[in-house]
Order: C-alpha cells, then sequence, then structure tokens
C-alpha cells in the first residue's frame, strides 16, 4: 500500500526523522492561511502517488500567502501527468503547503529489501533530486548500499560508514547519523517496503531534513497497523484494482488486450510471458489464489470483461489446491450473468481437471480448449487480433 507524501513525513516524524513544518488541505483560500502560519514563503506541492511532480508542475515556490493561494488554486483539480502516472495522470485532490528552507545539499537516502541478501538495506547517493534509477543506469557507484539487520537495528557505525559516504560533516554528520537511524526504525517497525528520501536535504545551518518522503507497506502486515491502513486512499488507485481487493483477488491492471485469469503468482507471470513470446500483450495479472471459490471465479472474470481493452480472455489454471471444476461453475456463472461476446481459451489441467472440461463443454459457451501452455497463449493472442 502507498500513502502520500505529507502522510509519510507524519509516520516517519513519529521515530524522530527531521521533516519540514508543513500542512496539507484541499482549499486554496486554507493554503494561504497556512502559509501565514509559516511565514509567508512556502512550497506548494501535489499529493499524488506518483514521483516527478516538480516536471509535471505540481510542485511551485510561492514568494507570500497570496502567492501561495493562487498556486493552490491551479494546482487543485488539475490533471497532473508525470514519468509515473502514465499517459492519463492523476487528478490532485490535496495539496501540502510548506516552509521553505534554505539548501544547501541535495542528497538521497532510502531503505528497502534486498532480496539477494534477504535483509533490508539502506541506499546513499550524493545525487539527491534524481530518480534513483537514473543514477544507476548513469553511474552505479554512486549508490552507496548497506545491508542492516532488522532485528538488531542499525548500529551507528554503519550510519557513520552512509555519513561519511555522504560527505556530512560537523553538526549535519551528527544530524545525518541520527536521522539515518531514525528512518530505518521507522522502516521496520512499520513493516515499509520502502522508505525513500529524496532529496535528504542539508540546509545551511546545518539540518538535515527529508524535503520529501516516500513510503510503500506491506499489505499483509496492515492488520497490525490500523492507523496506516486508515491512509489508503482509493481515489489513487485503478478502480478494477480497488474492486478486486474486495474479493481477496490479487489483480493489477496493464494496458494489452489479452485478459488472464490464472491461478499461482510465479504460473500467471509465465503467462504473461507466453502471451507477449507470441506476439500480444497481456491486458492484466490476476491471480485468483490456490484456493479461490466460485463466487471469487466468478468475480475475476466479471473483473477481467469490465476492462475495455480486453479483446480476448486466456483462463490458464493447474489444479493443485484449486480444482478445475470450481473454476469452470465460477466461469460458467459469470458468463449466464453478464454475457459473453469476448472470446475465451482456457486451458485446465490437474485436480477433476475431466469434470472441469465437461462442465465448460456442456455449457453451451464458445470456448476455445487449448493444449498445453504455448498452445493457449497462441490461440489467445490470435483471438484477441
Amino acid at each position: 500500500m502507498k500513502v502520500h507524501e505529507y502522510q509519510a513525513k507524519s509516520i516517519l516524524a513519529r521515530y524522530g526523522v527531521a521533516v519540514p513544518r508543513g500542512e496539507v488541505t484541499d482549499s486554496p483560500a486554507e493554503a494561504r492561511e497556512i502559509a501565514h502560519r509559516l511565514g509567508g514563503r512556502c512550497v506548494v506541492k501535489a499529493q499524488i502517488h506518483a514521483g516527478g511532480r516538480g516536471k509535471g508542475g505540481g510542485v511551485k515556490l510561492a514568494g507570500d500567502p497570496e502567492e501561495a493561494y493562487t498556486l493552490a488554486k491551479a494546482i487543485l483539480g488539475m490533471t497532473l501527468v508525470t514519468p509515473q502516472t502514465g499517459p492519463g495522470g492523476r487528478v490532485v485532490r490535496k495539496v501540502l503547503v510548506e516552509e521553505a528552507l534554505d539548501i544547501a545539499r541535495e542528497l538521497y537516502l532510502g531503505v528497502t529489501l534486498d532480496r539477494g541478501k534477504g535483509l533490508p538495506a539502506m541506499m546513499a547517493s550524493k545525487f539527491g533530486g534524481m530518480e534513483i534509477e537514473e543514477v544507476a543506469a548513469r553511474d552505479p557507484a554512486a549508490i552507496i548500499r548497506e545491508p542492516l539487520d532488522p532485528g538488531l537495528g542499525m548500529f551507528p557505525f554503519q550510519a557513520r560508514k552512509l555519513a561519511f559516504a555522504l560527505g556530512l560533516a560537523g553538526e549535519s554528520f551528527r544530524k545525518g547519523v541520527a536521522f539515518m537511524q531514525a528512518l530505518f526504525r521507522a522502516y521496520v517497525e512499520t513493516d515499509a517496503s520502502l522508505a525513500e528520501i529524496n532529496p535528504l536535504l542539508v540546509t545551511k545551518s546545518g539540518d538535515v531534513l527529508a524535503l520529501d518522503a516516500k513510503m510503500n507497506f506491506d499489505d499483509n502486515a496492515l492488520f497490525r497497523h490500523g492507523d496506516i491502513k486508515e491512509m489508503r486512499d482509493l481515489a489513487e488507485e485503478d478502480p478494477l484494482e480497488v474492486e478486486a481487493s474486495k474479493f481477496g483477488l490479487n489483480y493489477i491492471k496493464l494496458d494489452g488486450s489479452v485478459g488472464c485469469m490464472v491461478n499461482g503468482a510465479g504460473l500467471a507471470m509465465a503467462t504473461m510471458d507466453l502471451v507477449k513470446l507470441a506476439g500480444g500483450e497481456p491486458a492484466n495479472f490476476l491471480d485468483v489464489g490456490g484456493g479461490a471459490t466460485e463466487e471469487q471465479v466468478k468475480n475475476a472474470f466479471r473483473i477481467i470483461l469490465s476492462d475495455k481493452n480486453v479483446k480476448a480472455i486466456l483462463i490458464n489454471i493447474f489444479g493443485g489446491i484449486m480444482r478445475c471444476d470450481i473454476i469452470a461453475k465460477g466461469v460458467v456463472a459469470a458468463v449466464q450473468e453478464m454475457g459473453l461476446s469476448t472470446p475465451v481459451v482456457v486451458r485446465l489441467e490437474g485436480t477433476n481437471v475431466d469434470e472441469g472440461k465437461r462442465i465448460l463443454r456442456d455449457s453451451g459457451l464458445k470456448i476455445t480448449p487449448a493444449d498445453g501452455l504455448a498452445d493457449a497463449a497462441r490461440k489467445a493472442v490470435e483471438a484477441a487480433r
């Protein structure tokens, strides 16, 4: 789950991570009042779940409260397009009005999981304010990585190592070490999957603050963090993905024309690869899981058909825990409820496969059977064309 910048900063502040003073609002008039409280000069920042907001015109410096009002009025309600939103962009519903600071240096700091080492890792770079992927592609050595033990926490010597690498000195060095330890503590204790500070700001007076903050959280751990779960902004998520989450389905919308219904994340990834290998593009990732019910399958099918880009549906089921007859009943129920004009290709193998194929065959539906993964992908791509 993602949260907005202002929400990430409120969480980090609980753990002692230094953040600028600021308040969030959906009103230009209130933005003016906030600017007054901050001393006049401020920054007005669009709040959407995407980076690159400054490049899209969503981050503006205001010299006084009246300019803050004007900028907030222009930004609120705009459709902000950034490299991370896609061409459709995101509608801005809130702005963060934040104090303007005297910038001496902009750095990068982030914590995420290093899957190779099986540990969280803190990454640091002198090149703050840039997309970390761009830095890594241009100069991999510019990113310093420090693996950390979530049980033992971040030792002072590890934070000092990174602070030295960033070129911090004096008061900034001391504050930077404390900042890193607090950031890692926040990452671990909130079950975050990402805690990114870009840029990490060093002011002319030596303060170290999170000028921007991004946090993502492990959905499976949200039951432990009711306050964070309440921060979920459904308006920032794809409507079909929101709908799928209501039924415990793992669904991600993509841009292709072949809708995929698969059980198991690995098989779903392989199915999408085979669709691309056959010359097509998957319209979604959809894992119905190993123990899906007939009702879940019916809703999965309905959600796939709700995507107007879908020209064909590929159902690829390996029945281990999941029974093929349950999938077949769910598909038939969904089609009877919604009607069917979209070609459907089905590949079933495993538990109760013969019964599943019989149910589909006796339904009278126009369903194309497939023998094997490659054959299913090829037939689905041809049907989509």
